[in-house]
């Protein structure tokens, strides 16, 4: 699923060629200790944060083979070391998400129990300033590009012929880490960052994505496992193609409500006075950029991009509108061009690069374009909005060149109770993931928010989810496990914004969630 907020900064300049280290001649030594220096990220060096990288084998299958270099992130704990509860990795999701600036998030856990640990950011393998860094076609989301909804062979042949484009750039500059980007190889890593801190046992907080990548640790690490938090849960029934269809239908439910608060607010936005009038605007105004793009750049795929955030979080729900608007009726294509750019706009294409190499390695696909016309045009019918886009923007994994595995049987029994998180209408994680997690996790507790539509929001000021989340990491204290098969704590979610024509977007936050998954 598409990673929507900006890059997180790094720590230095991510490294496009991929050059690796000659091949060690010893036997693989333990992982040596990080070589902590001073951040140069400014919002981490604000922090006190401190910086470095671990070195991990490129094959564990080869370990003394060619060397990777994984850039971390930490952020001490404040407590005496006697109160100290170890290091907690945290992963933002993806895949391709950077996390390095996610050693930021301890400050957020409220009565300040996140003092106690030591938060450790990272940036996966392939990844932001991790060596190497993939960069395949930083022109790839430029503007103009080919239809999404394939309504003639034209527009279905171009779009494949893009997507085949975008795998054979990532084949000429990917080489041998395309072999080695699978869900697996980024957990083994977090096994080596374990043992490089010298920690006989992690924490972990993961978003989205890193939910995935916390059930595969679970499987393959369970002794290795303190306290566990995962919030916005993919499903590990349906990775990665069906996972990906079911993600349509649930956007299309948020989106429909991101068009009713609109119509409850045409006073402010004037585009229709109910949620079906501003669909047919939005239907009718998407149409109309084919023959004419906004401002000769913003076509109906790209105006189709920049509504994608109104999926993840109604905090974006009003500039979204906003821009709407001021298309719609003042024909101001600066207002949409800015909100395609900061949706999904032209730049450094490392995290998309780093989700295809992953996504399209994890699993096998399917190997002919014939089923999945057959099952997007299905799942179109039922969720018009978002079907083709998803497809295509999945589509290199048809031709990916690098070999399929298979994915983890995931088997989390030996682990320890862990705390789940999920808005029940999360479009980029289906509820159903959470349900399931809570399931095979043994005495483990969800928490929902029913009519939340918000994709991974803990730790941003919602008490009734983060208050339990503090008590969990203080004391290890879960909410009592209710009987059933449901959640085991219900919270409102966070209000729907305000309507304004003259409020500015929201700020940049390092933190916040909205990644492909």
């Amino acid at each position: 699923m598409r990673k929507i907020a900006s890059s997180v900064s790094a720590v230095c300049v991510a490294v496009a060629g991929l050059t690796f280290a000659s091949p060690a001649a010893a036997a693989p030594a333990p992982a040596a200790a990080v070589d902590w220096q001073p951040c140069t990220v400014e919002s981490l060096a604000k922090a006190g944060a401190e910086c470095g990288y671990v070195e991990a084998p490129l094959d564990y299958a080869a370990p003394d083979g060619e060397k990777i270099q994984l850039a971390v992130s930490r952020i001490r704990h404040k407590t005496p070391d006697a109160q100290a509860q170890g290091p907690i990795l945290v992963n933002p999701g993806g895949p391709g998400g950077s996390g390095l600036t996610m050693s930021l998030l301890g400050g957020r856990v409220p009565a300040k129990v996140g003092e106690a640990y030591d938060w450790i950011g990272f940036d996966p393998r392939g990844v932001g300033s991790s060596k190497p860094a993939l960069t395949c076609d930083p022109n790839y989301f430029t503007y103009n590009r080919p239809e999404y909804l394939p309504t003639t062979p034209e527009i279905e042949q171009a779009n494949l012929a893009k997507a085949a484009g975008y795998s054979q750039a990532c084949g000429k500059v990917g080489g041998r880490l395309l072999e080695h980007a699978k869900t697996t190889d980024t957990v083994r890593d977090m096994e080596t960052i374990r043992k490089a801190l010298g920690a006989e046992k992690i924490n972990y907080y993961g978003f989205s994505y890193g939910t995935y990548l916390a059930q595969v640790y679970a499987t393959m690490y369970p002794e290795r496992i303190r306290r566990m938090v995962i919030d916005g849960v993919v499903d590990h029934r349906n990775v990665w193609y069906r996972a990906n269809l079911n993600q349509d239908v649930a956007f299309e439910g948020n989106i429909q409500q991101f068009f009713a608060w609109i119509g409850r607010n045409d006073k402010v936005f004037g585009l229709g006075a109910s949620g079906g009038e501003v669909s047919k605007r939005y239907y009718a105004t998407r149409a109309a950029l084919a023959g004419k793009p906004a401002g000769g750049l913003i076509g109906p795929s790209e105006f189709a991009d920049a509504f994608l955030p109104a999926g993840y979080s109604q905090s974006r729900w009003n500039a979204i509108a906003k821009a709407f608007s001021l298309w719609a009726n003042k024909q101001d294509a600066a207002a949409i061009k800015t909100a395609y750019d900061n949706a999904n706009g032209p730049g450094d294409d490392n995290g998309y690069a780093m989700y295809a190499a992953t996504q399209c390695t994890d699993v096998q696909w399917p190997q002919k374009f014939k089923t999945w016309r057959v099952d997007n045009w299905a799942t179109h019918k039922k969720a018009p909005f978002y079907t083709w886009a998803n497809a295509w923007y999945n589509a290199p994994c048809l031709t990916w060149p690098a070999k399929a595995g298979q994915p983890v049987e995931i088997d989390p029994a030996q682990a320890p109770p862990v705390l789940i998180i999920s808005e029940e209408q999360d479009g980029a994680t289906p509820y159903e993931g959470a349900l399931e997690a809570r399931r095979i996790f043994p005495n483990s507790s969800l928490i929902s928010s029913p009519g939340g539509t918000s994709h991974s929001t803990s730790l941003r000021g919602n008490l009734c989810v983060d208050n339990p989340i503090a008590e969990y990491l203080r004391s290890g204290t879960l909410p009592a496990r209710q009987p059933g098969g449901e959640s085991d704590l219900q919270c409102k979610p966070a209000k729907k914004p305000v309507a304004s024509m003259t409020a500015f977007a929201p700020a940049d936050d390092p933190l916040e969630i909205m990644p492909r998954y």
